[in-house]
């Protein structure tokens, strides 16, 4: 296998039973690559990608559970041999005001989108080591760069994403690994719908700007603009750059909510510009 494969990437896909893993799964395996893919559910993640071939490797795991999650990364490198990009994309939504949200609720959803990412770099960091090479590729979502009305929660763990990305890339450098934290608008996959998403079970009825905002989302499922096999097609892509980014915005709403981000913060930093430098020592 190894002369087939010296030319082919060894993928390491979480949540890959729906959405993007899901697609990225198949274009992958369809071009010959080697690919290692989890899920919660092993048989929902067989019958979805539709394929058992020597390249796929298909793992049930539960990213909360660091044993699982490094049980699953050595399974893959004994069976490829090595592991060449990782990419991070399990994760749900949640929506809710931090007022509606309980705490159980709140630290779920930082178990699986934080945690659950922070288990599988920590489990494939000695691996890629050792190789000397690799590429960690981090779902986000242009949440967490500009967040909405009613997904506080949601978008604090993928702010978290962001900014542990933006270190990591730092920190491996010196190993030859890459980073990439990728950030999604709204695409066509199933996220909105039950099985993605979670709404608070405690809702405020003083809260309506909340609702309203939940019911215009809800609203939008099966219309969004965003082609989740492009989008699928450019995290590929990027994954096999020599020199990748490592901020990449997908959907042209992503883009536009970022540049509106970027506008705000120079303005709002600016204003109190000469307060902010005030603070040194004087002499």
């Amino acid at each position: 296998m190894k002369n087939t494969m010296e030319h082919k990437k060894v993928w390491f896909i979480t949540g890959a039973s729906k959405g993007f893993g899901l697609s990225m799964v198949r274009q992958l395996l369809n071009a010959g690559h080697y690919v290692a893919a989890t899920s919660r559910n092993l048989d929902e993640l067989v019958k979805a990608v539709g394929a058992r071939t020597a390249n796929f490797l298909p793992l049930q795991v539960n990213l909360t559970d660091e044993d699982s999650v490094c049980k699953a990364i050595h399974t893959t490198y004994q069976t490829f041999k090595r592991i060449n990009v990782v990419i991070n994309n399990a994760g749900y939504g949640i929506g809710g005001s931090i007022e509606e949200l309980t705490d159980q609720e709140t630290r779920q959803s930082f178990d699986v989108n934080v945690f659950g990412t922070l288990n599988v770099i920590r489990s494939v960091m000695p691996y890629l080591r050792e190789q000397k090479s690799g590429h960690i590729i981090n779902i986000s979502s242009i949440a967490g760069i500009a967040g909405g009305t009613g997904w506080s929660i949601y978008s604090a763990t993928k702010f978290a994403v962001i900014g542990f990305s933006e270190v990591l890339a730092q920190d491996v450098k010196a190993f030859g690994i890459k980073v990439t934290v990728v950030a999604p608008g709204a695409f066509r996959t199933s996220f909105l719908t039950q099985e993605s998403l979670v709404m608070t079970k405690n809702p405020i009825s003083e809260y309506a700007d909340v609702r309203e905002m939940h019911s215009r989302y809800i609203k939008m499922d099966g219309n969004q603009a965003g082609d989740p096999d492009k989008a699928s097609a450019a995290i590929i892509q990027i994954g096999q750059e020599e020199n990748p980014p490592l901020y990449l915005l997908l959907g042209s709403d992503a883009y536009d909510r970022a540049m509106k981000k970027l506008e705000l913060l120079d303005k709002e930093f600016r204003v109190n510009e000469d307060l902010s430098k005030a603070m040194d020592y004087n002499g």
